[in-house]
């Protein structure tokens, strides 16, 4: 098992019903154990068209799963509760990044870990120090 860092945003619909929902499928998928939580913090968008404010939070959890097979199962919960492809940066029902797995740097056309531009978004980054 590793640690990982999740980062966990919604600002379609019910943005609270939508991230404890997430919150929820996370905590039942096989190979993720939900180690700790941050608050829910209410967030300007950042970039893409105009649209509401986000609510954010992040989680830590433990993982046997490798990124890919992680990055995998979180599109699976995004689609399972509404988010569908539409605009780079747009509003969406819910988003779960990756934000870090383990110590690991990577690379790849779909995964970039860290996620890229963490340290110049305080969306991000206000509920990631709350619980390292």
């Amino acid at each position: 098992m590793v640690v990982c860092y999740l980062g966990i945003g919604s600002n379609l619909g019910n943005r609270r019903k939508n991230i404890k929902q997430a919150l929820h499928h996370l905590d039942r998928a096989k190979g993720i154990k939900i180690e700790k939580s941050s608050r829910i913090y209410e967030t300007e968008p950042v970039g893409g068209p105009p649209q509401g404010r986000f609510l954010n939070a992040a989680i830590k959890i433990k993982t046997s799963l490798t990124p890919g097979f992680l990055l995998r199962t979180l599109k699976k919960i995004e689609k399972a509760l509404g988010r569908k492809k539409a605009v780079r940066f747009g509003p969406r029902e819910i988003d779960l990044d990756i934000l870090f797995y383990a110590d690991k740097i990577i690379n790849r056309k779909n995964l970039q870990v860290p996620h890229p531009k963490i340290f110049e978004r305080e969306f991000v980054v206000r509920p990631l120090l709350e619980i390292i």
